[in-house]
């Protein structure tokens, strides 16, 4: 599968895009949900995750109502750029 599009330089396949695009209004969701709101594949879901983990545009959170199941949110880049500014 080519990889493309860029968010920070990070070279995105166009699924894992559509994830970050619904998680852009800033809610958490679950894998289910995420399925449920987006119409690809589980499995395709499931890569487009893993890449936006690996580029540290994700991040996965402990869902206290439900332990099975994990959170995704988008990782708040702008909180982690004042505070790298504000230490230096």
């Amino acid at each position: 599968m080519q990889e493309i599009n860029t968010v920070n330089n990070a070279r995105l396949p166009p699924s894992s895009k559509r994830v970050l695009t619904l998680l852009e209004d800033g809610k958490q969701r679950t894998f289910k949900q995420v399925t449920e709101e987006i119409d690809i594949s589980p499995r395709t879901i499931r890569y487009a995750i893993k890449k936006l983990k690996e580029n540290e545009l994700l991040i996965e959170k402990f869902n206290f109502r439900d332990a099975r199941q994990v959170l995704y949110q988008i990782k708040d880049v702008t909180r982690s750029d004042d505070a790298q500014k504000a230490t230096a």
